[in-house]
């Protein structure tokens, strides 16, 4: 029996950003950064790997760390972070691993036989003289490599240009040969930046950061974070260096622009930035994205959504779900935790509040959090739901459901009403007390048959904690 999937795919404790998923052998690996709990900057901690059955998304196993930040022997302190990383196999069939530490402008590449075995460093990407990549007169400052493979070459992407950095003029790519490290084709830009995108049809949507670099049939698509952050648009080209053409957003972490269930300037989850990327898994395509929680920038998980590929090749932007990879809604019966919210919001705030995620430091907002430090294993919740709060699950298949069940604890004193959607009739409210633990509250609240989102608005003084409900 295939087990059920969510957003997150991984565990509630699990925090991992910048998602590249992989098909490899039949089971699908993910390569990201990897945040802590807590943290105080991004990307603390060291490169782990998960894998699932490409025929069951939601059985994901955690492989281990796969590499570590003292590994590189510029950092032998562990004094630098390791960023996100790219994966590629290469001429000699092995898998190679494509970083930047935060504090440097080179690409570090390590090698290992397997897919999430254990990485050992290799060398830096140079120019044929020696000298690294991002340390030659000119050269871009080096950050979130990406990377693919076509026989002997390998084509290698990077690039940041801050929102309000007039000197950098976009995502590079360059062409390294078969020893993975020597570059044969000096950078070309791929993608502009905001400062030179006159005239290049991606105005607006100009490259950020997170390069992501995949190919369906004979077009590339170059999946990055444009200048807005939360989303994650594309582009398209018959050539891996040159000839992108600017086709859209794929997801948005907010869901901004997104109107099938609100107005589309509405952001339905906190901003923040994001990457990721797309991959065909068993005939169907999806895309990779992370998702901000604790209240900080520093603690992302990831995410995924099918996306429907068109016949002209396109990619409509799809809505963020709780179902994610399980292939359609999930059974609407049973308890499931509060953190599958992909809608988090404040009803009395603009519907374009928060702008920016520096917002989650007001203290009106509801948060996606856990107890214990980082790396322990403990559940999440939704903390701090004030009056007006609400949280959001999409979707769900519901049939013969009369009753609802809340598990909350804090100091909160009021109902959370339970509806169909954020804006719609209330179908029922559960009254619910102050406490220091988790407590249990349910009323009878029929749900229409159906496939149905499921949204918990409180109404009330103080602030809950949400940890699950349940169906019945």
């Amino acid at each position: 029996m295939k087990k059920t999937a969510f957003n997150p795919y991984l565990p509630s404790w699990e925090y991992i950003p910048d998602g590249e998923p992989y098909v490899f052998n039949g089971r699908v690996y993910v390569y990201g950064s990897h945040d802590q709990f807590n943290g105080y900057v991004y990307c603390m901690n060291d490169y782990v790997c998960w894998s699932a059955p490409a025929d069951d998304l939601g059985d994901w196993r955690y492989e281990g760390v796969i590499y570590r930040k003292t590994q590189d022997p510029k950092n032998p302190d562990g004094s630098m972070c390791l960023y996100a990383p790219d994966v590629t196999v290469g001429p000699d069939g092995r898998y190679y691993l494509y970083y930047v530490l935060d504090k440097l402008s080179i690409v570090s590449v390590a090698v290992c036989d397997s897919p999430a075995g254990q990485y050992t460093f290799l060398g830096y990407v140079h120019y044929p003289d020696g000298t690294c990549l991002g340390s030659r007169e000119g050269d871009q400052p080096q950050f979130d490599p990406a990377v693919l493979t076509e026989g002997d070459r390998t084509y290698l992407y990077t690039g940041f240009c801050g929102p309000e950095n007039k000197t950098r003029p976009g995502s590079t790519a360059v062409v390294l040969a078969a020893d993975m490290l020597t570059i044969v084709e000096d950078p070309v830009v791929v993608v502009p930046g905001r400062y030179f995108s006159a005239g290049s049809g991606f105005e607006g949507h100009e490259f950020f950061e997170a390069s992501s670099i995949r190919k369906r049939g004979d077009t590339y698509y170059f999946v990055y974070s444009s200048v807005e952050m939360h989303e994650l648009c594309y582009a398209t080209s018959k050539h891996p260096t040159k000839g992108f053409t600017y086709q859209g957003a794929i997801v948005s972490n907010c869901d901004k622009n997104i109107s099938s269930y609100k107005p589309p300037e509405m952001l339905a989850y906190y901003q923040g930035n994001n990457h990721g990327s797309i991959v065909e898994i068993n005939g169907r395509w999806y895309v990779f994205y992370h998702r901000h929680t604790n209240g900080t920038s520093f603690s992302r998980q990831v995410c995924a959504e099918p996306v429907a590929v068109l016949e002209d090749g396109t990619i409509p932007q799809v809505e963020i779900t709780s179902c994610g990879l399980n292939g359609g809604p999930l059974a609407g019966r049973g308890e499931y935790p509060a953190y599958l919210a992909c809608n988090l919001f404040v009803k009395t705030l603009p519907c374009e509040y928060p702008a920016h995620h520096d917002a989650w430091l007001d203290g009106r907002f509801p948060k996606i959090t856990q107890d214990g430090k980082d790396g322990d294993e403990q559940p999440g919740y939704i903390a701090n739901m004030r009056d007006s709060c609400i949280a959001g699950y999409k979707y769900f298949d519901c049939h013969g459901i009369k009753k609802v069940r809340i598990t909350t604890r804090g100091y909160g004193k009021g109902r959370f009403e339970v509806k169909t959607s954020w804006d719609g009739e209330t179908l029922g409210e559960i009254a619910i007390a102050s406490s220091n633990i988790w407590r249990e509250y349910a009323a009878d609240i029929p749900i229409p048959d159906g496939i149905n989102a499921l949204y918990f608005e409180f109404k009330g003084e103080g602030g809950a904690s949400l940890k699950s409900f349940t169906l019945e």
